[in-house]
């Protein structure tokens, strides 16, 4: 084929591509490289076509191929990154981002999508270099100046986060999601009417902006205004995210109304300790007549087979069969028009298996005597807050001092491995390992006398169990903590122990200190 034919397909290829054509795209490509197996451009081009078809292995071979006939490309370095993204591959995703802005200073996109990748990594001060970097080049651009604010909240830099956001709302007065972030820095900074003032005016600009109403119900259920919340709160319930838990079909979703030999489907949502805070409804939901489905999280699927009037448990993944009306489990206080002063008190209402308490009875029962205490220091790295609500189990060495305690780690996922190596002077003992779900943690927890915890799901198994538990609160506390008071609405045998100011983890520990020494004299 020759050099003007070649060019011409290049460019007609190019033309479908940016149209989205993208099998006329590919045929053009594969076309040129029919005649030139080699050719560096088609190859990436093509690469890219794969990777937008969710060919993503596919995509890596043409773009390595590219790659190895025009090292210096940095276009072809910034698509393999993004596919290696897509291959859930971040480092050499970061590799390949950083080859191709050494190519190219002053590629602005391939800055930002490092940026991301660092992040992503929980790589936060390069990330925040590399996202600095994109805005020299391109200091215009409001997104950038989002992102750029995202990491610093993340990193905990809260007023260099406002500022960035504040720089995207100069830039960009129109741009709603710089305002709700905006709101979501102050409210971490405690400034909680500036927060919502921030999110009004995201609301303001676009009034059916989900995450805006979503921030707002938080605020409002902080507060303790759960009518206005509770409503707002629905605002999670929209687009993706109604196909990711029952259907799309909004008639199907249960107005509160009459259920009298109707099926209702219950599906869980966000995390394991939200299970466990909202399944209570059930019992109160079946009263009301319906036969009662629920969909129901593995680690949580022998323990909640204790709760009353279910007539279906279904694991996650399983076909759910035909149900007249479905309801997301935290959908279930509004349903019931939950106010402060009516929050279901059951007692305890998830019980362990009787023969597994008996076995960790005998067990602990070995470890000698003492008042036992389970421990919880960090929660799932992963969760959007954990920067502010996780410590190390260093912070918690003044709980050595007490004496007469044993303590048990309850500790899972990653920073389950301090407890190998815990504090001089603690008596920790780790069974962690026999704790295969939260049956089986349930059933420790029987035997225990006290459980200490920051925000976990952990906090919510003690207290539906009606265990004695002391929960450690960050400075901007989830909204379910509520403000000023240490004890829960929604837990009675919960006290509650508060940062007063943001980061300090030691005083907190310090009045744990003081308490556990009160209870143990």
């Amino acid at each position: 084929m020759p050099e003007i034919t070649i060019n011409q397909a290049l460019q007609a290829g190019l033309q479908h591509h940016q149209a989205g054509r993208l099998s006329d795209a590919a045929a053009a490509y594969q076309q040129i490289l029919a005649h030139q197996p080699d050719h560096a451009d088609a190859l990436c081009l093509l690469g890219v076509v794969a990777g937008q078809t969710g060919q993503h292995n596919v995509a890596l071979d043409l773009i390595n191929r590219s790659i190895a006939g025009n090292p210096d490309n940095a276009d072809a370095h910034y698509h393999l990154g993004n596919t290696f993204r897509n291959l859930s591959r971040p480092l050499e995703a970061i590799a390949a981002y950083q080859k191709s802005v050494l190519i190219r200073p002053d590629f602005a996109e391939a800055w930002c999508k490092l940026g991301v990748t660092q992040v992503d990594s929980s790589r936060l001060a390069p990330a925040i270099e590399s996202f600095q970097r994109a805005i020299a080049i391109r200091p215009g651009l409001a997104a950038l100046r989002i992102t750029l604010g995202n990491a610093l909240l993340e990193k905990g830099d809260l007023r260099d986060s406002i500022a960035a956001f504040e720089q995207a709302i100069a830039l960009e007065p129109g741009n709603c999601a710089a305002y709700n972030n905006l709101g979501i820095a102050l409210f971490e900074c405690g400034q909680l009417e500036e927060s919502a003032a921030a999110h009004r005016r995201a609301i303001a600009i676009k009034p059916d902006y989900a995450d805006g109403h979503h921030s707002l119900s938080m605020l409002s259920l902080l507060l303790g205004d759960f009518t206005r919340g509770w409503e707002k709160f629905e605002w999670r319930e929209t687009g993706s995210k109604r196909a990711a838990t029952g259907g799309e079909d909004a008639t199907r979703l249960w107005d509160g109304g009459d259920l009298t030999g109707r099926t209702i489907f219950i599906h869980p949502e966000q995390g394991l300790g939200d299970t466990l805070q909202f399944i209570r409804y059930i019992p109160l939901l079946a009263a009301r007549g319906p036969k009662i489905m629920v969909g129901c999280p593995a680690p949580l699927r022998r323990l909640l087979r204790c709760i009353n009037g279910v007539d279906r448990w279904l694991d996650q993944g399983e076909p759910i069969p035909p149900f007249d009306f479905r309801c997301p489990l935290m959908s279930l206080p509004l349903k019931f028009g939950t106010t402060l002063e009516t929050v279901p008190d059951l007692g305890p209402y998830v019980k362990p298996d009787h023969a597994d308490v008996l076995r960790w009875q005998n067990k602990l029962a070995a470890d000698g005597g003492g008042f036992k205490v389970g421990l919880v220091w960090a929660g799932n790295p992963r969760h959007r807050r954990d920067r502010i609500r996780s410590m190390d189990l260093r912070t918690m060495a003044p709980l050595a001092q007490v004496p007469g305690v044993r303590f048990y780690s309850l500790q899972k996922g990653p920073a389950a491995d301090q407890a190998k190596a815990p504090v001089p002077g603690m008596n920790l003992i780790d069974h962690t390992d026999e704790l295969n779900d939260f049956a089986d943690t349930a059933a420790m927890i029987a035997n225990l006398d006290l459980v200490i915890s920051v925000d976990t799901s952990m906090v919510h198994l003690a207290g539906a169990m009606a265990k004695t538990v002391w929960t450690l609160l960050p400075f901007a506390p989830d909204w379910r903590w509520l403000l000023g008071r240490d004890d829960s609405p929604w837990y009675p045998t919960m006290r509650l122990f508060r940062q007063q100011t943001r980061g300090n983890w030691d005083a907190v520990i310090g009045q744990v200190t003081d308490a556990l020494v009160g209870i143990t004299e």
